[in-house]
């Protein structure tokens, strides 16, 4: 069975679709900038740098939460995208990946927003990040919402991937979405220490103290074929993988042990697919995390030729359960043009990793996704890039 992404739709700080994203990353412009922008100066966070979508009223509706709003308008990008018609979309899966789901607009009012009283009681389930692209869309096929950190969105990537490979549907919506730009959230991420303290957007420079978090929504929608040949011109979702360290509610393994257990299934797995030509790390920006996955990937990828880096968190900022599925979008966006995403500039080299990007090979080459859970959950996804016609 061959699994393509054939549509995308993303917004975040970068901007709104495809075009807008591929732009500022190729112009090598990342969109921090103090909180004060967007929460005002008399914040507690108002120096702290984050990356929040400009436009507001993707997030502002009477009827639906605004998380569950943005759902919708990256799932309408996807859809368009992919070209999928009604009929197509009647028995499709929905999976919904997100850390804090829709507590946006529920422990606190959302600017600008005259909710209904009557949904009140669905605008505070994080279901209804799916229900609502299913109601809207008339889907009737099967709809989860996951929630595993900040490897939410790979989660309901990697649950897609099985529902279609187990002949439950033929089509599934995967999107990923986060809004924790409020007080409420900031608060247990300063408290647990996780914010950045030094404003080091490096996740490797040995300055790096923490992560800039970041409003995302993203969506891609995924078709199974019989073969390849249905749709040659398409990345292909070729595996996921996923596993726990069952070590520490905040941290992780300082050699990666667990990651690196997952990193060599993947690696034996892809045995038959095209060689690993890059890998868009999780690079968070915390030390620790830095330090154990770059343990995790020298241990468990092919000796040979080193594969490239590919971090994006420092162009959108963190965007917690988001970033696995927006990370794929912005991945498949350039992968679809035969290209890796270059890298913010200046960014410290890790020893035996390339940060120029790789040369894809014409006949196809693989590239790894990975996501990293607070909690010790691990994710990884494989694409393989469309062949050159």
């Amino acid at each position: 069975m061959h699994i393509a992404i054939t549509g995308i739709g993303l917004t975040s700080g970068l901007g709104d679709g495809p075009d807008e994203h591929a732009a500022k990353i190729r112009a090598g412009e990342c969109q921090l900038a103090p909180l004060s922008g967007l929460l005002g100066a008399e914040s507690d966070y108002a120096e702290l740098s984050a990356s929040w979508i400009q436009r507001r009223d993707l997030l502002c509706s009477r009827k639906w939460a605004p998380a569950s709003f943005l759902s919708l308008h990256v799932a309408r990008q996807a859809i368009i995208d992919s070209g999928l018609t009604q009929d197509d979309l009647r028995d499709a899966a929905v999976i919904v990946g997100s850390s804090r789901g829709n507590i946006a607009g529920w422990v606190s009012p959302w600017p600008g927003r005259r909710p209904f009283g009557l949904m009140a009681a669905s605008n505070s389930m994080h279901g209804e990040l799916a229900s609502a692209v299913s109601i809207e869309f008339g889907i009737r096929g099967p709809w989860q919402v996951i929630s595993s950190g900040c490897a939410a969105s790979l989660d309901a990537l990697g649950m897609a991937n099985m529902m279609l490979r187990q002949g439950m549907v033929k089509r599934a919506i995967v999107i990923g979405v986060e809004l924790p730009l409020m007080d409420e959230v900031l608060d247990v991420y300063a408290q647990t220490g996780v914010l950045s303290s030094t404003a080091v957007n490096d996740p490797w420079s040995p300055e790096t103290s923490g992560f800039f978090p970041g409003e995302a929504g993203a969506a891609l929608v995924l078709e199974s074929f019989s073969n390849i040949e249905e749709k040659p011109d398409a990345v292909s979702l070729t595996g996921y993988w996923c596993n726990s360290d069952a070590d520490s509610p905040i941290g992780m393994p300082e050699d990666g042990a667990g990651l690196r257990e997952l990193l060599t299934k993947a690696v034996a797995d892809l045995e038959n697919e095209p060689a690993i030509t890059a890998v868009c790390p999780h690079a968070s920006g915390t030390l620790l995390h830095g330090k154990a996955e770059l343990s995790a990937l020298h241990e468990s990828l092919p000796a040979g030729d080193p594969v490239s880096l590919h971090p994006l968190k420092p162009f959108t900022g963190h965007t917690v359960g988001a970033s696995g599925v927006l990370d794929v979008a912005i991945l498949t966006d350039f992968l679809r043009k035969r290209e890796l995403p270059p890298n913010l500039p200046n960014l410290t080299q890790p020893e035996g990793f390339n940060l120029s990007p790789n040369d894809l090979d014409p006949g196809g080459s693989t590239v790894l996704k990975i996501a990293v859970g607070m909690g010790g959950h691990n994710s990884a996804v494989s694409l393989r890039t469309p062949a050159q016609a």
